[in-house]
């Protein structure tokens, strides 16, 4: 049977929207880690956050702890996180590395170079590490972005613009396609896994069901069963409930509705449903994981914040609420 289709959603984690600090070009903004500790005060480490904007952070020196989605990332120098739009992210210890953070609005890239660097691929790999060539070439793209950004009225402004938006696609066209190193292989998703995967992502609140993706697709079930076996290693019904409890956790985490509200909103036809579904999966209740992870984010403890990652308003925003 059909979930219980969504009706009036409750209010979602608060998205953050981008804007540039004054006398910079709208949608793109480049600083090093320093500057970001800088100008972000201590109320700004006061819980995650959901920025409708991109961020890209590489590390040039030293070590940090960053979460997306739940799951942590300890960040070496040549590594590169990507933390997409409607991702939950959560910064560790700032103090112990150096590096570049670049925030971008997705439609600073026209329609073609965004799909090519696959800027809104929310299955992408949020932490990558070129190698060799690769390794240099990212790293050539990006200090010629920092440096152009910090050259504006070196060229009139349009051409600034121009030159930004090209660099940037540089830089994300080369993290997208990086060369597969030997011994690792990484074979492209097949159609049916990616048909499969999309269709989830549009209709999660919708249907639990892999009855009904079968039928939305057009394929039998154990097609779907198969190419999501061997392209995410687990089965259609694992991978569809774990998007619905990614984003039960992200709403219980950093939203206001209470776990009725949450559980319309993720189509479960009564809350005792949702929580008895949310128990079998993760081991707790919606209401216990809530207050953990809520303890967890505002714990005071120098300790808590640099093992379980501290909230951070990046400077894009924190500027707007001076």
């Amino acid at each position: 049977m059909m979930a219980k289709n969504r009706h009036d959603a409750p209010r979602e984690i608060p998205e953050i929207p981008f804007s540039a600090p004054a006398g910079t070009p709208a949608g793109v903004e480049v600083m090093s880690l320093a500057e970001l500790r800088r100008r972000v005060s201590g109320c700004a480490l006061a819980r995650p956050q959901r920025p409708d904007f991109h961020h890209l952070l590489t590390l040039t020196a030293g070590d940090l702890w960053h979460i997306v989605d739940f799951d942590g990332y300890a960040l070496r120098p040549g590594s590169w996180l990507w933390v997409r739009p409607g991702q939950v992210h959560q910064w560790g210890d700032l103090t112990k590395a150096d590096g570049t953070l670049i925030l971008f609005q997705q439609d600073v890239l026209d329609a073609a170079t965004a799909t090519a660097a696959r800027v809104d691929d929310p299955h992408a790999p949020v932490v990558t590490t070129p190698v060799a060539e690769d390794a240099e070439a990212v790293t050539m793209a990006a200090e010629h972005l920092s440096r152009e950004f910090q050259a504006l009225g070196h060229l009139p402004l349009e051409a600034h613009i121009a030159a930004l938006r090209h660099l940037l696609a540089v830089l994300l066209l080369r993290l997208a396609h990086l060369t597969v190193p030997v011994g690792s292989p990484a074979p492209e998703p097949d159609e049916t896994y990616l048909r499969f995967r999309d269709a989830v992502e549009r209709h999660f609140t919708a249907t639990r069901r892999v009855e009904e993706y079968a039928r939305m697709l057009g394929y039998s079930g154990r097609t779907l069963a198969r190419a999501t076996l061997a392209n995410a290693g687990l089965s259609a019904k694992e991978f569809i409930d774990r998007r619905v409890v990614l984003e039960a956790k992200r709403l219980l985490a950093h939203g206001d509705e209470s776990a009725a509200q949450i559980s319309e909103h993720l189509g479960f036809v009564t809350a005792s449903q949702f929580s008895k579904y949310f128990v079998h999966r993760t081991g707790r209740s919606p209401i216990d994981f809530r207050k953990g992870i809520r303890g967890l984010a505002t714990s005071e403890s120098h300790a808590s914040l640099q093992d379980t990652g501290s909230g951070i308003v990046p400077p894009a925003v924190e500027h707007r609420r001076r």
